[in-house]
């Protein structure tokens, strides 16, 4: 099980500079919501702390929409970097593996194809349980994680 309090070059930070410029759409859904806002709130933390300002919020309905609301926002908004917020939680289903499963390779298929970095920063979840113990739990904050992965991927983007 990765623990991202493992990873101490994740929150290196140290060769980013001023990066207050960087441009930032969030795409979120609507669908598990309580865990989505504390995705979101991590995040505009992360880019407050960085005086990032210019973010545009975008919300739809589900996990399977947000491959194209991020191709939609980019057309739109041409920020340098996107975050892609989401919680799929298994179910008695196959549902959760289709979701997953189109999610993932949508947001894939965006890293190649737009100019500006997609971020994935939906959680796939056994239970909601899972979730909190990624929102300020023993694996971190995803959200936090996300919006500091999208600062530097914006940066090598402009490389």
């Amino acid at each position: 099980m990765a623990i991202s309090q493992n990873s101490v070059s994740l929150f290196d930070d140290s060769y980013l500079g001023d990066v207050s410029a960087t441009k930032v759409a969030i795409v979120f859904t609507e669908w598990n919501d309580s865990i989505v806002n504390e995705q979101l709130k991590g995040a505009l933390s992360v880019l407050e702390r960085y005086n990032i300002n210019r973010i545009e919020l975008v919300k739809v309905p589900g996990c399977f929409e947000l491959p194209f609301a991020c191709k939609k926002v980019h057309e739109l908004y041409q920020p340098d970097v996107i975050i892609a917020f989401g919680a799929v939680i298994r179910g008695g289903t196959p549902h959760f593996e289709y979701v997953c499963k189109a999610v993932t390779e949508g947001i894939t298929q965006l890293n190649i194809t737009l100019p500006a970095p997609v971020i994935f920063g939906v959680l796939t979840l056994n239970t909601e349980q899972e979730a909190w113990e990624r929102l300020g739990g023993v694996h971190g904050h995803k959200g936090e994680e996300a919006a500091l992965t999208a600062v530097k991927m914006a940066r090598l983007a402009k490389m």
